[in-house]
Order: structure tokens, then sequence, then C-alpha cells
């Protein structure tokens, strides 16, 4: 079972460590599935990740290779296990993840809007969810300018 890392941002906007993390978990060997709340912020997130300054490979959900994507994007209600076997799924906006999916995959990450109070409501109830269901759960803030484990 994999464990479930929280990003409370604070200083910087999901798109700004989105390519961190996928560059990571790529490293790691894994398999990313991106998921959004909504379709406008997935094709979003798709301009976004060609635009920036690595090159992640990536694809939105529905595409003919998506078994092939090292990185998918993905819409919350949409899904059942990612088309490309992902071994760690990062949830934005909102999107929900399961215990059950905590339990197959490598890594969970939930990345939420620390100047969004219902964002904040919404990730506090990820993390009693999952914690109750024996997901082990780590908070990360940037409150101090650098990211840091507080729980």
């Amino acid at each position: 079972m994999g464990n479930a890392l929280f990003y409370h941002l604070t200083r910087s906007p999901a798109e700004a460590l989105l390519p961190v993390l996928i560059g990571k978990a790529l490293a790691a060997g894994w398999r990313v599935e991106l998921r959004s709340a909504a379709p406008d912020r997935a094709e979003y997130l798709d301009q976004h990740l060609w635009q920036g300054d690595g090159f992640l490979p990536h694809g939105l959900a529905g595409g003919p290779h998506d078994a092939r994507q090292p990185v998918l994007l993905t819409i919350a209600g949409r899904h059942g296990a990612a088309a490309n076997k992902a071994g760690c799924l990062m949830a934005v906006d909102g999107a929900e993840i399961a215990p059950e999916e905590c339990q197959i995959l490598q890594r969970s990450c939930i990345i939420f809007d620390g100047g969004d109070s219902s964002a904040v409501q919404r990730a506090r109830g990820q993390w009693r969810s999952l914690t109750s269901a024996g997901v082990q759960a780590e908070y990360w803030s940037e409150e101090t300018g650098r990211w840091q484990r507080k729980a």
C-alpha cells in the first residue's frame, strides 16, 4: 500500500508544483495519473505541461494511446483504473482519491489551495477518509517558502 501526501499550497499554484512532483514520480519509475475535477481544467493542465521548462510526455484520457502515456490526465468521476497503469495518482482541485486506490498505488498526492477555504475543508475530509482506512498520510506545507513535511 502506498502512502498519501497532502500538499498545502500557500505561495504558488498547483501548476508550479506539478512538474516537480511528476518529474520525481517518473524518475522513480512510476507512471502518473493526474486527476482534475473538470474537463476545462484538464485541458488547461494539458497545455501547461507542454509549455513548461521541461518535457513531460503526457496525454488527455480518451486518446488512442492512453495505455502508453507516462502521464495521463483524467477527470474525476470518469475513471476506473487509469489506462496507463499508474503507480502514482495526483489529484488537484478537489478531485477525490478513494482509500481503495491508495492500496494499489505506490503513492497518492492531494494538492490543494490553502487560500480556498472549501478546498482546505475537502482536503481535511480526504485526510480523515484515507487515514481512517489505514492509509499512511503526510502533510506538506510551503508556508515558509520551502516545502516542509509537517505531519
